[in-house]
């Protein structure tokens, strides 16, 4: 036999239950349709996918020129190859650079020929910039290949630890604007 508020309760629960399956429903419709308007939200507010950027890299080839072979190497001729190379690269026309010999060091099988590229932007507010973003190229002249064989050329970034090879990176003005931009920091932090 059942009491006489069990009929009530049972009621009560089915109603209960009822108001919870609607509250469900509008909750996930909501869900559903703020997930929707955000979606295409993002789509419109949002760079490209990573894919995408992706998919454009690979598009993009790495330009190079012709570098010097063994007989033609000299210090002013890399320096003139410095500067034809550094003329691919693709940065704002506000930074300026200048090329210098650094020396050379005698090894057993092979010379190395060191030169450094500065580079600034100045202003006419500051024509002597705060800091400056060095690139060190390393040219190995080998004393045992043969003659016409080419010189092999490497490159670094100040504060990095990455060798470059000429042809084989592309170059990323923010790299630059990364090392000056440390510079000013740690000048800024430092009190005499």
């Amino acid at each position: 036999m059942s009491e006489p508020g069990d009929e009530y309760a049972g009621e009560a629960k089915s109603m209960v239950d009822e108001v919870i399956q609607n509250a469900l429903k509008r909750l996930e419709t909501g869900v559903f349709e703020r997930e929707k308007t955000s979606d295409s939200q993002r789509s419109d507010l949002l760079p490209p996918s990573r894919e995408t950027t992706i998919i454009r890299e690979e598009d993009y080839e790495v330009e190079n020129i012709k570098w010097l072979t063994i007989e033609e190497f000299s210090p002013d001729a890399a320096e003139k190859k410095i500067n034809e190379f550094i003329a691919t690269w693709e940065y704002e026309n506000s930074w300026l650079y200048c090329v210098d010999f650094m020396g050379e060091d005698d090894h057993e099988f092979d010379r190395r020929f060191q030169f450094r590229v500065r580079w600034s932007i100045p202003t006419r507010r500051k024509p002597i910039p705060r800091a400056t973003a060095s690139v060190y190229f390393t040219f190995v002249v080998s004393k045992i290949k043969p003659r016409n064989y080419p010189v092999e050329v490497f490159y670094v970034f100040e504060t990095n630890r990455l060798v470059h090879k000429p042809g084989m990176s592309r170059f990323r003005e923010k790299w630059l604007k990364d090392i000056i931009e440390s510079k000013v920091i740690m000048m800024s932090a430092v009190t005499f």
